[in-house]
């Protein structure tokens, strides 16, 4: 066999050498796949484990003071005794006041920049505001609402400051979450009812909200989770120290669960007495919020059933 002959034998083909190439591509994307799925997963573990944590470290020491009297009953004895029932009205009354202030306000806000407004200088400008506005923490807020809802509106300490002051707190999340559920609606439905003679307004009032509304009921559970756990922002607008009675009007104060943790942990007379209290009420608190968005997301189920009929 000739030198020319032997050497077109052993050379590898274009062909090969392609397929040799696509395999190794392959591998490598499966390789960083596979890493990826992983870091997630790590991540996900990694919540749920803190998550576990948290909570079973409430139930370990604050499940001794849960009962039905300290349900239903106002404490007693400097704190030390009774019940977080003021406490539980006064945090459902807040969250929601908070969201029929923030929602009405956070989804017109959200129809109109995702509807109406036109790109422009202007319009960054609001998206900027809004963006800073969920950066702000929650004192500032608090001390906002002192200064305006309680000082020059002459509110006072009160359920209507507190809704006001919760509501603004709550207004960049329920923004943010309603522009996305009517960015998530085809322009296809929006053609169609326009097509059929349907004016803009009809439009988003007939077409575009009820489509979008799973999508905003979804701001609302993350705005109630947030403005039912807030301390700062209540504790210089609506929440006291110690009230037996009920609120009989917008302008009473209230007790609230978030603020009355603070004060047994920080300010009681009798700190390490109470410590099973602080317990139970803040396993109280996350019972409430789990069972107000359990509710709102059974809502939000039973509408995208409704819708998709």
């Amino acid at each position: 066999m000739s030198q020319p002959a032997a050497s077109a034998l052993s050379a590898p083909s274009p062909g090969s050498v392609s397929l040799n190439v696509s395999k190794g591509r392959d591998i490598r994307r499966k390789g960083t796949q596979w890493l990826v799925f992983l870091l997630l997963r790590a991540a996900i573990l990694i919540v749920a484990a803190a998550l576990v944590i948290i909570v079973g470290f409430l139930v370990k020491n604050g499940i001794s003071a849960i009962s039905w009297d300290f349900l239903t009953e106002v404490p007693r004895n400097n704190m030390t005794e009774g019940g977080v029932w003021p406490c539980i009205v006064g945090t459902l009354l807040l969250a929601l006041g908070a969201m029929a202030v923030a929602l009405p306000l956070g989804v017109s806000s959200a129809i109109y920049l995702h509807e109406y407004a036109r790109p422009g200088t202007m319009m960054r400008i609001i998206r900027l505001g809004v963006n800073n506005l969920a950066g702000v923490p929650s004192v500032v807020f608090g001390l906002f609402g002192l200064g305006l809802f309680v000082t020059v509106m002459k509110l006072g300490v009160s359920l209507a400051a507190g809704w006001l002051t919760l509501g603004a707190l709550c207004l960049p999340v329920v923004i943010g979450t309603a522009e996305e559920a009517l960015r998530s609606v085809p322009n296809t439905y929006r053609e169609a009812s326009l097509a059929l003679g349907g004016t803009k307004w009809q439009t988003i009032w007939r077409v575009v909200l009820p489509s979008a509304l799973p999508g905003i009921l979804t701001g609302s559970i993350l705005g109630v989770g947030r403005a039912a756990g807030e301390t700062a922002a209540i504790m210089f607008t609506a929440a006291v120290f110690y009230t037996p009675k009920m609120p009989d009007s917008i302008f009473s104060d209230v007790m609230a669960l978030p603020y009355h943790i603070y004060v047994l942990a920080t300010a009681g007379t009798e700190i390490e007495k109470t410590r099973p209290i602080q317990y139970g009420t803040a396993l109280v608190l996350i019972g409430l919020v789990l069972g107000m968005n359990l509710a709102a997301i059974m809502v939000r189920a039973w509408l995208q059933k409704r819708h998709a009929r």
